[in-house]
C-alpha cells in the first residue's frame, strides 16, 4: 500500500492545501483526492510541480507500507 503524505509536507512548509493547489494549478478536489490517497494514480507532471512548490523529494510524499 502506498501512504501519501502531502499533507505532513504542507505542515511542514505552514502551507495550506488550497494554496498548494493555486501554486501548481491543480484543483483543490483534486489534490484533496490524491492526499487523502483516493486517486487512483498520479502524473509524474502532478507529482514533480507538488515537488517542486513544497521544496521536497517523491519520497516525502509517498511511503510503502506493507
Amino acid at each position: 500500500m502506498i501512504r501519501v503524505e502531502i499533507d505532513v509536507m504542507l505542515a511542514r512548509r505552514k502551507m495550506k492545501l488550497k494554496d498548494l493547489a493555486e501554486e501548481i494549478g491543480l484543483s483543490v478536489t483534486n489534490l484533496s483526492l490524491l492526499k487523502t490517497g483516493k486517486a487512483k494514480g498520479v502524473r509524474f507532471e502532478t507529482l514533480a510541480a507538488i515537488c517542486q512548490a513544497l521544496d521536497c523529494q517523491p519520497g516525502d510524499l509517498l511511503v510503502y507500507e506493507n
